[in-house]
């Protein structure tokens, strides 16, 4: 319980919850009973030591390289082209544009700051409310860590010994589903406040449009596809992704500067060292936890309280999005699912419908107060008080949460597709 309390008090205090975790730790190590110090450390370095997560750096990477190109820019305006003519339009192109872009990026933040700007802008400029128009962006940002690839889901597959590819085949009809949900939320909006269409695009200029981003838009086929098909591992389809990347930015289109490849290696190897510093930090907390056998007796509570998985998954869902709330996705990955593995386990759960689900959950905390990432990020790329925008975003919360409650109580949303492959029974 000390240890607990000394966790909450830091995290009150606003340490990096990385920090907070190694502290933590440090004070078991000296004064917990027989734990040795030397084995703590080798658990931490150990922590890290996966091939597979040598993705999250690799396509942390490729996702600031495609900011660079303009694919951003050529993503949208396809969006545009094919959705851009109806009333409200330019939301509905708004969600679309994420989720192509969620399909290369597996990162939100990437979509906050990439599409972001440039969607805003876009919908303010044509007469759209810009607490709305933030609010679409804010919300569709969610969808980038569902859909194929995602960073999140490699560390819960890391964490939960699940297979990468299941869990990336689990997330696509989830992040469908997101994007649908969203468009009808932008559909009532639009139609309430008489929002007009946009200019209606041509066969030929959707067709050029189609043209110019087609090469973007061969990234998730070639890196999920080559997944799926066992052409390379998560880590390889993420060097792979780097790759393409550099050859569009720098042959290609001629958009990013040799001079310029060495900022974006920085700011990608920070993005990247905070999350394995995380993972490392929580790789040692978990080795205490299980040496306190933590998550066995928490299992044997659960079972004992009840054995249904329904049941779990609601309680389960509603204490991560508490912890959505205050801390980012990664930690919350790392620090929970060895304690409930356990009692997943026994009661017959599928760690990639877990997983899932878990993200799901987490993603929403990105756009919720006090701590939400891309809610901040977008507020301040809009220019309004976040206040102003949690009340834009309130209906999508509740489309977030009913998708939520679907995949939760409808494990075969989640797990038709990687049954159909082989990667679920």
């Amino acid at each position: 319980m000390l240890h607990v309390a000394a966790l909450l008090v830091l995290m009150i205090a606003a340490v990096p919850i990385a920090v907070a975790l190694l502290a933590v730790s440090l004070l078991e190590v000296q004064f917990g009973a027989g734990i040795d110090p030397i084995i703590a450390a080798q658990q931490t370095a150990t922590g890290i030591d996966s091939f597979a997560l040598m993705a999250i750096p690799f396509f942390l990477l490729a996702a600031e390289l495609m900011n660079r190109t303009g694919i951003t820019d050529r993503i949208f305006h396809l969006a545009n082209c094919l959705l851009g003519g109806v009333p409200g339009g330019l939301g509905y192109v708004n969600v679309g544009a994420s989720m192509m872009f969620a399909s290369m990026s597996g990162s939100a933040v990437a979509d906050a700051v990439g599409l972001g700007r440039i969607e805003i802008k876009a919908m303010t400029q044509a007469g759209y409310d810009r607490a709305f128009s933030a609010a679409v962006t804010a919300a569709s940002t969610t969808i980038a860590p569902i859909i194929p690839p995602s960073i999140s889901l490699v560390i819960f597959g890391v964490t939960a010994g699940a297979s990468i590819g299941g869990l990336f085949l689990g997330g696509l009809i989830p992040g469908i589903l997101m994007g649908l949900a969203m468009m009808v939320v932008v559909y009532i909006h639009s139609r309430r406040h008489r929002y007009g269409a946009g200019a209606r695009a041509t066969w030929g200029e959707t067709g050029h449009a189609f043209v110019h981003a087609f090469l973007p838009l061969l990234t998730p086929v070639i890196v999920v596809g080559g997944i799926w098909g066992g052409i390379f591992t998560a880590s390889e389809a993420g060097a792979f992704a780097v790759l393409y990347a550099l050859i569009l930015g720098v042959l290609v289109y001629r958009t990013i500067r040799l001079r310029e490849i060495a900022e974006v290696l920085f700011d990608s190897a920070m993005a990247s060292a905070n999350i394995l510093f995380i993972i490392a930090v929580s790789a040692a907390v978990g080795w205490v936890l299980t040496m306190h056998q933590v998550p066995m007796k928490l299992a044997v509570t659960i079972l004992d309280w009840s054995p249904d998985p329904r049941v779990f998954l609601l309680l389960l869902n509603v204490i991560l999005l508490v912890l959505g709330c205050f801390m980012a996705a990664a930690p919350v990955i790392i620090m929970v699912t060895p304690i409930i593995l356990p009692a997943t386990t026994a009661m017959g759960i599928d760690p990639v419908h877990l997983g899932v689900m878990m993200v799901l959950n987490l993603m929403i905390g990105l756009i919720t107060p006090p701590v939400g990432l891309c809610l901040f990020a977008v507020a301040e790329v809009a220019e309004i008080n976040a206040f102003r925008l949690v009340r834009a975003l309130a209906p999508f919360y509740v489309v977030l949460i009913v998708v939520l409650l679907v995949i939760t109580l409808v494990p075969e949303v989640v797990l038709g597709l990687p049954r159909l492959f082989g990667y679920v029974r």
